[in-house]
């Protein structure tokens, strides 16, 4: 078996176990903050609740953050930057713009900042940071030669 000439063997296994690290990290602690913060949304409601929201969000980033560590494939790394980057899109979105509501979702328009929503924001940079670290090195997989 070889590799695909196209595609070269990358030898940072150290650098991207550290960044797989901090990927799982970032969507632990972005689970266990929308976790957390999730009662307290419960009253901001459409059809469907921002708290509502906020557990499928923990959810999410829950498992991400396992498929992260335990399936080492390209679908994981692409899944965990794609739980990250929506997640602090919604979240910058809702901070500086009034969408109001849309379809079922509530309005969750929250023009502040405070020390869980900075967290979350951290948590889900490093996950994204990370998350492409581990997409730009992503190894081939190997084909019959």
């Amino acid at each position: 078996m070889s590799l695909d000439p196209t595609c070269p063997d990358t030898p940072h296994r150290r650098l991207r176990s550290v960044a797989r690290l901090l990927a799982a990290a970032g969507l632990a602690a972005d689970a266990y903050l929308h976790a957390y913060l999730a009662d307290r949304y419960d009253a901001v409601s459409a059809t469907v609740s921002q708290g509502t929201l906020f557990r499928i969000e923990a959810a999410v980033a829950a498992l991400g953050a396992l498929l992260v560590l335990v399936w080492r494939r390209l679908l994981a790394e692409a899944f965990a930057w794609t739980v990250a980057a929506s997640g602090l899109a919604a979240l910058l979105l809702y901070r500086y713009v009034e969408v109001g509501e849309l379809g079922p979702l509530p309005n969750m328009y929250e023009p502040v900042w405070f020390t869980d929503k900075n967290l979350v924001v951290i948590a889900q940079v490093l996950t994204l940071l990370a998350a492409t670290l581990l997409l730009l090195t992503h190894r081939c997989r190997r084909r019959p030669a």
